[in-house]
């Protein structure tokens, strides 16, 4: 049984049949991303399909620092570690006493 895209991540237009392109499939790992950080959880075979050897150059391509998600795949993938650019609010970014937090 072929793997079936998760029409949930595409709410503002029709979910595609096949991700063809490398620009489909960075598209789908941003979705996949941004719901699964708002707590969205994906299909088990979702999960599996994007663990597989062929999303790897997909996942290092798309660059999402600020997900977990995104951290997570990275990791999965056996990927260097990038920075988390996570949410730390820009008021104390810069605040000296943060480090001691």
């Amino acid at each position: 049984m072929a793997w079936q895209i998760d029409g949930a991540l595409y709410p503002d237009v029709e979910p595609p049949r096949r991700l063809r392109t490398l620009a489909d499939r960075i598209d789908f790992i941003a979705r996949l991303c941004a719901a699964w950080d708002f707590g969205i959880l994906p299909e088990w075979e979702t999960v599996m399909e994007v663990r597989r050897k062929s999303w790897r150059l997909v996942v290092e391509a798309c660059r999402l620092l600020t997900s977990p998600t995104y951290h997570l795949l990275c990791h999965w993938h056996r990927l260097l570690p990038l920075p988390y650019l996570g949410s730390i609010p820009a008021y104390i970014h810069d605040d000296p006493n943060l480090e001691y937090v």
